[in-house]
C-alpha cells in the first residue's frame, strides 16, 4: 500500500518543523541556563524532548503506512533573547506557526480524502491547543512580574517551571503503528 504522495511530503515537511521546534526548545533551554535560570532551562529541555517526540509520532505514521520519510535540512535556531518573557513570546509566535501547519495538514488531508491521517492529525490538533496555552499562560505571568518589577516573583516561577517532568509519548498514547 502506498501512501499519497501530497500527504508523504506534507507530513515529512511537518516532521522538519517539529525537529526544528525541539532545536529551538534545546537552544532557548541552554540560554536559560547561562542565565542561572535552571527552572526555566528544565522546562524549555522538556520541551524539546516532546517535540522530538512529535517528529517520531510522523514518521513512524508515515512508514506504518508504507510511506517513506526523507530527512530535510534544519534551519539552525536562535541563540540569544533579550529576557525570559522575549524568549516565551518567540515560542507563542513559534505554536501559533505549528498550528497553522497542523491545520494546513488537516485541510489537505480532508481535500485528499485521507481519514487515517485526519484521524491521527486530530491527536496534535489538541496538543496545539495545549502548546499555545502553555506558552500563553507564561507568558502572562512574565508580564506580570516585569511589570511588578518582581525579581521574587521571577524565583518562584523559576522554581515552578524547574517542576516540569518529561513523560514520554508512548506512554501517554499508543504509536500510530498500533
Amino acid at each position: 500500500m502506498a501512501m499519497n504522495p501530497k500527504i508523504e511530503k506534507a507530513l515529512n515537511e511537518q516532521v522538519k518543523w517539529e525537529l526544528y521546534s525541539s532545536y529551538l526548545y534545546l537552544s532557548m533551554s541552554s540560554w536559560y541556563e547561562s542565565k542561572g535560570l535552571r527552572g526555566f532551562a528544565n522546562w524549555e529541555y522538556v520541551q524539546a524532548q516532546e517535540e522530538k517526540d512529535h517528529a517520531m509520532k510522523i514518521y513512524k505514521y508515515v512508514i506504518s503506512r508504507g510511506g517513506r520519510m526523507l530527512l530535510q535540512p534544519i534551519e539552525a535556531p536562535p541563540t540569544e533573547w533579550k529576557s525570559p518573557l522575549d524568549a516565551f513570546e518567540v515560542s507563542l509566535k513559534h505554536e501559533v506557526k505549528v498550528t497553522s501547519l497542523i491545520n494546513d495538514l488537516v485541510n489537505l488531508a480532508q481535500k485528499e480524502k485521507d481519514h487515517a491521517t485526519i484521524n491521527m492529525l486530530q491527536w496534535f490538533v489538541d496538543e496545539q491547543i495545549e502548546e499555545e496555552g502553555d506558552a500563553g499562560q507564561i507568558v502572562d505571568q512574565l508580564k506580570m512580574i516585569e511589570k511588578d518589577g518582581g525579581s521574587g516573583m521571577l524565583y518562584m516561577l523559576d522554581k515552578e517551571l524547574g517542576a516540569r517532568v518529561y513523560v514520554p509519548l508512548t506512554q501517554t498514547t499508543p504509536p500510530a503503528s498500533q
